[in-house]
């Protein structure tokens, strides 16, 4: 069936629900701006096609996996739907929709009113929230019934009955990514429906209700079967917003479990297969959007996975996706040959081909009753590939949040803390495996580990400034290794030292060519851009001494106009009388390489205006040196800074890097010594 209708006609005796296979409510301000402005720039005699709306009709058996408080309503003739595309649109439908009649009711002139006897337009609140939003059964009303919502297991299922349309819950909601922007949406709407009152009164929101249940039209498409549902969900996509390849691959996933033939997988099986599916999901989703503020990409997670999982190409960026979705393709259940194809070599891009994935001659049981074909997806591997998927996403979590994780040392925190901010790179893969239990890796090996990558990176990226993938194939393919304990985390961390070793010296001949050009442009240090970095590592190796923390990262690294967060102690141009009598027997040009040397560099726990720099040494400590961080705290008990200090700072400095650069036991002076000169 395919024929335009109005919300209102949708709702006619429906009951509607977002599948498993479906993500979460994606929309975000633009989005929900447009839908906005559709809506109150539409004339009241005019039509608005909203979209597609595809639904299936639930079967019996389907009908009858519904929550218990629906079925009352199906036996008083409403049918259940399965929305397939277009639940973007009908969930932001929804969500204004409510926050229409929460503002009515909550006017003054309505506050103790029933429903019943509160209108808007020619309809009263009791009979709009019994159409659209939910009903309760009668005669007591104990259970309520939406008419729109997710599946129970969907933490949004929840979230949207007690955040957004309001019903009383003592216990406590998950929060995802998802259930954020369902939040957002609520507050959205209520603030531009409050805004709106104020121009046109009750008679615009009246208009706007009408136009929005009567005048926006959408094109309505009933879907037959199970088969069309999910080849139909894999080519549509929302408006303003694609689907990803994470909720593509879930999508797929679940497919597959319906077209085995029931002799490989039954129906109880088939059951269970899909509720694993749709646990790990929900896991993944909660640790990618664990930290509401700033949620975790899919698609980095899901490449990374597959890295230490599958295979590594260097060709495309979006190969991992081709790869699982030919993996996981109908093909490989229907037809007896292999899909993965063989890469082309490219002589000019370095490829790594892992081996080819082989049953295991353990996983199929003797009392199978088909023969599985070379080239056949068992539903054991959807199993296996679904639950590494659901153990991984825990310990992804932590590469980016160390703090959080509970069965990690405070050492092991810190470390993977240095490593985010060096930039930890194609290096997040290794990091996550290490932390997998069923690695089996110690702390000590973790942390050992740790140190070999940061000083990989700060030798290969920081100073020789190699490219970003340099020896990336190498450690992708180690870090599926590591996961299938056919490596160990110490021989990778030997592996590191042994290429740091062996790229040091030419690294350091890198790094002084680089910035002896930019000691010429006379910025020297202070333009290098891994400044930061090193003073703070530095000022952080204070903090176990001094038991406070003093600066933070966030502050160091904050980017503000005409704000400064490193100083130089010798201005570059010095103006004020100290500085002209400290270093009156140097050159301008010998003043701006002193001021640009590494030992003239103080990390400030407060941004100050760039101006200041300019200040005497006394003023600069009276302004914040004494109290500042343990960096500006060293530097105020000097009593006058001159062209000595900078040269023993810049002496610390270097023998400081002369550990993290050269192998232990070497004589590391000719690095020193280029830190002070």
């Amino acid at each position: 069936m395919n024929e335009l209708q109005s919300l209102s006609q949708i709702f006619q005796n429906k009951l509607f629900r977002i599948p498993d296979y479906q993500r979460g409510y994606a929309w975000q301000d633009s989005q929900l701006r447009d839908f906005w402005e559709d809506l109150i720039n539409l004339q009241s005699d005019r039509n608005h096609y909203t979209g597609l709306l595809s639904m299936k009709v639930l079967s019996k058996d389907e009908a009858k996996k519904l929550d218990t408080d629906d079925k009352w309503l199906l036996d008083s003739g409403f049918r259940p739907y399965h929305i397939v595309d277009g639940q973007q649109r009908l969930t932001t439908f929804v969500i204004l929709l409510n926050e229409i009649v929460e503002f009515i009711a909550s006017l003054p002139e309505n506050e103790s009113k029933p429903d019943e006897n509160i209108y808007l337009g020619y309809e009263n609140l009791k009979d709009i929230k019994a159409k659209y939003i939910c009903r309760k059964r009668p005669p007591e009303g104990f259970i309520i019934t939406y008419l729109f919502g997710y599946e129970n297991d969907n933490p949004s299922a929840e979230y949207l009955k007690h955040k957004i349309f309001g019903e009383k819950f003592g216990g406590t909601l998950k929060e995802t990514y998802y259930t954020k922007n369902l939040l957002y949406a609520k507050r959205f709407f209520n603030k531009e429906i409050t805004a709106f009152y104020e121009k046109g009164g009750m008679d615009g929101i009246a208009e706007l209700y009408r136009k929005l249940t009567l005048r926006f039209m959408f094109n309505i498409h009933e879907i037959e079967d199970d088969y069309d549902v999910f080849v139909a969900f894999e080519t549509m996509n929302n408006r303003g917003k694609r689907l990803t390849n994470l909720e593509l691959l879930k999508n797929r996933l679940i497919y597959l479990t319906t077209l085995y033939d029931r002799s490989i997988l039954d129906e109880i099986n088939e059951a269970a297969l899909r509720e694993k599916i749709n646990k790990a999901w929900k896991e993944v989703y909660y640790q990618l959007g664990r930290n509401e503020n700033t949620p975790l990409s899919d698609d980095e997670f899901l490449r990374a996975h597959w890295i230490m999982y599958f295979s590594y190409s260097r060709k495309k960026g979006d190969d991992y996706i081709k790869f699982l979705l030919r993996k996981f393709s109908h093909k490989s259940i229907f037809m007896n040959f292999a899909e993965n194809e063989t890469p082309v070599e490219d002589d000019t891009i370095p490829v790594v081909v892992d081996d080819e994935d082989t049953d295991d001659p353990s996983d199929v049981q003797e009392n199978e009753a088909v023969e599985m074909a070379p080239g056949f997806l068992a539903p054991k591997e959807i199993a296996d590939y679904v639950n590494s998927l659901n153990e991984t996403a825990e310990y992804w979590y932590y590469t980016y949040y160390p703090e959080e994780c509970n069965t990690i040392s405070k050492e092991e925190k810190v470390w993977i803390g240095r490593l985010n901010r060096i930039g930890i790179g194609y290096f997040r893969p290794l990091v996550a495996v290490s932390l997998i239990p069923s690695v089996g890796a110690t702390a000590e090996e973790r942390i050992n580990f740790y140190k070999a990558v940061e000083r990989f990176i700060f030798i290969d990226f920081r100073m020789a400034m190699y490219q970003s993938s340099y020896q990336s194939s190498e450690f992708y393919r180690n870090a599926r290794k590591v996961y299938n304990n056919e490596m160990k985390l110490t021989e990778v961390a030997a592996l590191l030292n042994e290429n740091a070793d062996a790229d040091a010296p030419s690294a350091i001949q890198v790094f002084v060519t680089k910035m002896n050009k930019r000691f010429i442009s006379n910025d020297g240090f202070y333009s290098w851009r891994d400044l930061k970095y090193f003073l703070y590592e530095y000022e952080y190796s204070l903090v176990s001494q001094y038991k406070i923390e003093k600066l933070q990262w966030a502050d160091l690294t904050k980017v503000v106009k005409d704000q400064v967060t490193v100083e130089h102690i010798l201005p570059q141009t010095p103006t004020k009388a100290y500085w002209k009598n400290q270093f009156r027997q140097f050159t301008a040009e010998e003043i701006k390489t002193l001021s640009a040397t590494l030992g003239n560099m103080l990390p400030l726990s407060q941004s100050i205006n760039s101006r200041l720099q300019n200040d005497s040494f006394e003023e600069k400590k009276n302004r914040g040196y004494y109290n500042g961080s343990h960096s500006e705290i060293e530097v105020s008990k000097e009593s006058d800074w001159d062209a000595n200090k900078i040269y023993e700072r810049s002496s610390f400095y270097g023998r400081t890097l002369e550990f993290q650069v050269c192998k232990p036991g070497t004589d590391g002076r000719a690095t020193a010594y280029f830190f002070c000169e």
